[in-house]
Formats: structure tokens, sequence, C-alpha cells
């Protein structure tokens, strides 16, 4: 499994925004190899807020065909030179390989 996330820094009171954007529907779900999308917020009483989006692929490769995908690119193009939303305060990404994964363990009857 091949992991990629981004944290966004926003505002105060913003981060709700950045949870409707992750979480619309879109043309990943449709993207050979995707399992999932996660997004979270970092729960603080108050000050900027954080949000984490978590995506999931089968592999690094999956990922790769979906950076390359022309949906992929033609997004990106149209955003060219807007500037970023005010609210957020910065972003940063990063790729991981799945080494290891725990789920909970099933009871027996």
């Amino acid at each position: 499994m091949f992991v990629q996330l981004r944290k966004m820094t926003v505002k105060e009171g913003n981060a709700e925004q950045v949870v409707k954007r992750f979480s619309g529907e879109g043309l990943i779900e449709k993207q050979e190899g995707f399992i999932d999308s996660t997004v979270m917020v970092k729960k603080v009483r108050r000050g900027d807020e954080e949000v984490i989006v978590m995506v999931r692929w089968e592999s690094e490769e999956y990922w790769k065909q979906w950076e390359k995908s022309e949906a992929h690119i033609a997004n990106h193009k149209a955003n060219l030179g807007k500037p970023k939303p005010e609210y957020i305060v910065s972003s940063e990404g990063g790729l991981y390989q799945v080494k290891a994964v725990k789920t909970a363990a099933k009871q027996l009857l």
C-alpha cells in the first residue's frame, strides 16, 4: 500500500472549508488503484487549525498513474495562476510506503 498525506494549516474557523473541498465527489474515486481518502481535523481549542488529508493507494504505481493522468493534470492547470485561498496558512505533503497494518482482533464465539 502507498499513502499520500497533505497537512494544511488554516486560519481559525476555516477547517470545514478544507474538509468540504476534499470530501466532495471527485475524479480520484474512479481512478484504478484508489483505496480511500480520509480527512482529519486536529482538535484545537483556539487558533490556527490543522487538516490532514490521507489518500491510500494499492501501490505507488497506481498513485503515479493518477499523478500523470489527464484528469489530474487538467485540474491543476485550471488552478494555475489562481491565488491560494487566504485562509490557508501553510501546506505540506509526504509520500509513504506502508510497511505494517494492524486491524482489530475478531472475537471467537
